[in-house]
């Protein structure tokens, strides 16, 4: 196949058009049963090229004929029609689906049938001759006979028709086209016997409504069995007029049409019928026409009652929809008087919040109340229903959303048709930019808010027999015939002006509707008001110049719109989100946008190729741009493995879990992007002191489980069994060194009590003074640092726990695995793990001396680990830290010498309540031992296991743990009473050139990012095969 050149793109063209149906509408994707989905792996590329050309037909057999989305195309073969009004067999083929006969001539509209099943009441196969060979005979309900002849296949073909028939499900007469024409047409002919018997009043039979509850019935909801223009009639004498008499000629010329060519949908649709609504459909048969042109009424009447259980259901629920509608009503045809009252204003009330409630993914768009609005004024309430339904799912598709991305295409394809027939005008347009801010208000309103009202009516006439095809060609019509006007503009608000009075004075002159004040025409009124423009001489000129117009070709053009159009809104989504995250992120523009393609690829590949259904689920369009795409945890671990400075080898998935528990701020499981940058950014950006936070933060709740904690615990457990070989590796260089901490932190602990007595005073005094009726000026200070977001410091950070720092620990350990400088970052975390052990004992030895005054400042303690009594402590026993550690060695000696009964003195209250008696390993090691202690106890933490990363985590580090905690002396807890803050951490680190050197040492994500979409591209070439493995 691939051999093939135009094949192979074609094929290209409709799995990219897919592709992009899934980005704009992925709930409707997803119930689409047309789409090939295969359960077993295709065996070659042909069976996906034949599903796919099936689905091309299926389209384009709907969109032909105008049928539901959900008819699907069963087979076609040519033929002839036989066609009574010129007395001609017409060759063309014929289209059998589940609910239709189509036919469709080999001529262009020489003649369009269709045939529901559900009016077909004999199919019989006729005598062949050698003038009609094989012919079929089909009778509908309505008293009309179809003559199909030359059939390749008649008797599978019959035999096919009769399979469909029987599916059929039985119509009562209530729904047949037979009754239409009394309910919708001239209100003279009344044929009253006609009407089913239980109907109390002459209203529409098809309405189903008959039986539904009161407040929806004829007699209480006029609305409900007409138009508003039918309850809001104008005066007779309007009637008897030139005016009148033009409209009773048109009315006569559709009914000769009627008789000739058949009514209701088995008409025989043909180049009459078009002339026929270019010249403007009579107001007695506009709503008929729409609902049979557009197709809405087959949907109508095979759901009976489906309106009226929408609005019952829709009744007192209110939501985003509702509120938009309400805020809407009055602003739709405002100077018509059928919405100058409840009755019209309650009308499409009740229309708009029931399409919301059917279709949530448009819920409400702008425009839809203007369109909706004017269908009411020529049809009940559940066929304006049903004909909004054909505007937004069929005809406009993608229009009323969000992003009017449907416009958009179609502004793309106007723009392309005027640099193919207005060339010069076309680089004029785009200089002034006129293109797409006139479009989008000419399509997405079809004119009527650009237009008088009767003038954009015989528009939307045209329109919903020709299709989007029709609005283009008058668009351009309408540019053509300002063309000098619009090469002579300086910018685009001249170019405005001159198309807005222009519009404004399009007039129907043969309109039998009292004519209504333009609200537009008041805003573009001039001084010398242009000469009127007939809107039927501009649709004629539309037809002269512009009819070689194709629907197929704007098919095509719109799939290539489509591409650029989601490309253009992904563009401004990216730039929108990096706009938004830039000021506090410290990544550049460029590392932003591409961390926003790799996270949003993340994201989509876990949709479409994952088979993740709730991802697809996730995103909704309605959102703003951040949080359209979210991803959850197993998707975080896999960006973070990529993309992480710190790789932990084995560990990195956890480490990543934790990041992803702490990103996590509402609990959803879900981060968005903004979220996934910031935890990104602190492992790439900063100074030593942030990133040194962000870790500090993954090793307390909620980043840290409580099952992690625990595994903190069995470890400690573990080496405690055998700790009397290990303790004095690290335990006897703790006496002399807390000698010098006990004396520094008592001084401190006492210096703090003093200077908190001192602010709790002063702060009593300026209470008191603000607590004055004069001193207003204290609250509004006290108002504004509410208001202001508080930036967190390093001593709102709380403290952590002995398991905490067990944990983090093992992390750091795992991080400086297969670094060009391992042993020296071995060496100094060993260092300082000591160290941070030891002080994390002085500070429990006098977190439980006596030194607090009252039971209230120990409660609110226990309370608030992060107190302000411990804040100085901790920030005066780290610097203590830092200015003893080179002289240790000096002072080791010194205090042993000079002062052994405080030395022993001091061993023994460590000791106090661990069970070490007179032969702990405190007491057994010689002044030689002692001397150099941190560099002893550091080198024999890092050479007691193997270098392996795992190793070293679970037993080197928790063998210093062990030897100067308490956990050591209790054999199997964890010391709950030891704590440490992060100012002590940093203190510490600070200290060691490895450490930090490693956390200030610059990554390039840049890189990373490429790496990562090498991976997501053999990601995706290989997961055809992976997902057919899968499936078989």
């Amino acid at each position: 196949m691939f051999l093939n050149i135009n094949e192979t793109f074609k094929l290209m063209e409709q799995l990219a058009n897919i592709a992009m149906r899934q980005l704009l509408d992925n709930e409707s994707f997803l119930q689409d049963k047309s789409l090939p989905k295969p359960r077993k792996p295709l065996k070659n590329i042909s069976a996906l090229k034949r599903d796919l050309d099936a689905r091309a037909k299926n389209e384009c057999y709907r969109a032909t004929f105008r049928l539901p989305k959900d008819e699907c195309l069963d087979g076609h073969t040519d033929c002839t029609l036989w066609t009574p009004f010129n007395k001609m067999h017409i060759p063309g083929q014929m289209f059998v689906s589940n609910n239709y006969i189509c036919f469709a001539s080999k001529a262009e509209e020489a003649c369009h049938l269709i045939i529901p099943l559900r009016e077909v009441t004999i199919v019989e196969k006729a005598d062949s001759s050698s003038v009609l060979p094989s012919p079929l005979s089909i009778s509908t309900k309505s008293k009309m006979t179809f003559f199909f002849a030359n059939l390749k296949d008649r008797d599978f073909l019959v035999q096919r028709i009769s399979d469909f028939l029987q599916r059929t499900p039985s119509k009562k007469p209530l729904s047949s086209d037979r009754e239409w024409k009394w309910s919708l047409g001239d209100p003279g002919c009344e044929e009253v016997p006609e009407l089913p018997s239980s109907s109390p009043l002459a209203v529409s039979p098809t309405s189903a409504l008959n039986n539904r509850p009161a407040n929806f019935c004829a007699g209480e909801v006029p609305t409900a069995s007409q138009g508003l223009l039918k309850l809001f009639r104008r005066n007779s004498e309007e009637l008897l007029g030139p005016k009148g008499a033009k409209e009773k000629m048109k009315e006569e010329s559709w009914n000769i049409h009627f008789f000739e060519y058949g009514r209701g949908m088995c008409m025989y649709r043909t180049t009459k019928t078009r002339e026929l609504v270019q010249k403007g459909i009579p107001e007695n048969l506009r709503g008929e026409l729409w609902l049979l042109f557009s197709g809405a009424w087959n949907e109508m009447v095979t759901h009976p009652g489906y309106y009226a259980d929408l609005v019952e259901k829709s009744m007192g629920k209110y939501n985003l929809a509702t509120e938009e509608i309400e805020r809407d009503l009055h602003r739709s045809m405002p100077e018509h008087p059928a919405f100058q009252n409840e009755l019209g204003i309650a009308a499409l009330r009740r229309v708009l919040t029931a399409y919301a409630f059917r279709n949530p993914t448009i819920g409400y768009c702008q425009a839809m109340n203007i369109v909706t609005s004017v269908l009411l004024l020529y049809c009940n309430e559940e066929e304006a229903f049903w004909l909004l339904v054909a505007l937004c799912e069929r005809m406009l598709p993608d229009y009323y959303n969000t992003r009017v991305v449907g416009a958009l295409v179609d502004q793309g394809i106007f723009e392309e048709l005027t640099r193919e027939y207005l060339p010069q005008l076309s680089e004029k347009m785009q200089e002034l930019g006129v293109i797409s801010t006139i479009s989008l208000s000419w399509f997405l309103t079809l004119f009527l808010s650009v237009m008088p009202f009767e003038s954009a009516v015989v528009i939307v006439d045209c329109f919903f027999y020709e299709g989007i095809k029709f609005i283009l060609q008058v668009s351009l019509a309408i540019l053509d015939a300002n063309m000098e006007k619009l090469l002579q503009c300086c910018d685009e608000g001249e170019a405005m002006t001159i198309l807005g009075r222009y519009l404004d004075n399009v007039v129907n002159r043969q309109s039998v509707s009292p004519p209504i004040p333009h609200l537009h025409a008041l805003l573009t009124s001039g001084d010398d008001p242009p000469l009127e423009v007939d809107i039927f001489d501009l649709i004629k000129t539309s037809y002269e110049k512009y009819s070689n117009l194709k629907a197929d070709d704007i098919e095509q053009m719109r799939f290539k719109q489509r591409l650029k159009v989601i490309q253009s809104l992904e563009d401004t989504a990216k730039k929108s989100v990096v706009r938004a995250v830039s000021s506090d992120i410290g990544f550049s523009i460029e590392e932003l946008e591409e961390l926003y393609v790799v996270f949003k690829a993340k994201y989509l590949m876990s949709c479409y190729w994952g088979n993740n259904r709730a991802a697809a689920a996730r995103r909704d369009q309605s959102l703003p741009y951040l949080e359209q795409y979210r991803i959850d945890m197993e998707q975080f671990k896999e960006l973070f493995i990529a993309l992480t400075p710190w790789s932990c080898g084995a560990h990195t998935p956890v480490l990543a879990g934790r990041l992803f528990r702490l990103l996590d701020e509402n609990r959803d499981s879900l981060i968005n992007f903004k979220e996934f940058v910031t935890g990104m950014s602190g492992m790439y950006h900063g100074d030593l002191t942030e990133k040194l936070k962000v870790l500090y933060k993954l090793h307390l709740p909620p980043a840290l489980n409580p099952e992690e904690m625990e595994s903190a615990l069995e470890a400690t457990s573990y080496f405690t069994e055998d700790v009397t070989t290990e303790a004095p590796l690290i335990a006897a260089p703790v006496s002399p060194f807390v000698s010098e901490l006990d004396f520094c932190l008592h001084c401190e602990s006492q210096e703090t009590q003093e200077e908190k007595g001192r602010r709790n005073d002063s702060g009593q005094e300026k209470e008191e003074k603000g607590t004055s009726p004069q001193d207003y000026r204290y609250y509004l200070r006290m108002w504004a640092k509410e208001k202001e977001s508080k930036k967190e410091t390093i001593k709102d950070l709380p403290r952590m726990s002995q398991e905490q720092f067990i944990e983090l620990c093992k992390t750091l350990y795992n991080m400086f695995s297969e670094d060009p400088v391992e042993q020296e970052l071995y060496h100094a975390i060993a260092t300082v793990a000591s160290l941070l052990l030891r002080i994390g004992e002085v500070g429990k030895k006098f977190s439980n001396r006596p030194i607090r005054k009252s039971e209230d400042c120990k409660t609110n303690s226990s309370q608030d680990p992060v107190s302000e009594e411990e804040s100085p402590t901790s920030e005066q026993s780290q610097n203590s830290t830092v200015e003893q550690q080179p002289q240790a060695d000096r002072e080791d000696k010194t205090c042993r010498d000079v002062q052994p009964e405080k030395t022993e003195q001091e061993n023994q209250a460590l000791g106090d309540g661990s069970g070490e008696g007179q032969g702990s390993p405190l007491q057994l090691l010689s002044d030689d031992e002692t001397k150099d202690d941190m560099s002893m106890s550091s080198y024999s933490m890092v050479s007691t296991g193997s270098l392996q990363c795992e190793d070293i985590a679970d037993d080197t580090v928790l063998v210093g743990c062990e030897g100067g905690s308490s956990a050591a002396r209790y054999g199997s807890t964890i010391d709950t009473d030891w704590s440490i803050s992060f100012e002590q951490i940093l203190a510490s680190m600070l200290t060691e050139t490895a450490l930090v050197n490693y956390f200030e040492k610059k990554v390039n994500i840049l890189q990373k990012i490429k790496d990562q979409k090498k991976v997501e591209r053999q990601f995706s070439s290989s997961s055809d095969y992976e997902l057919s493995s899968v499936s078989g």
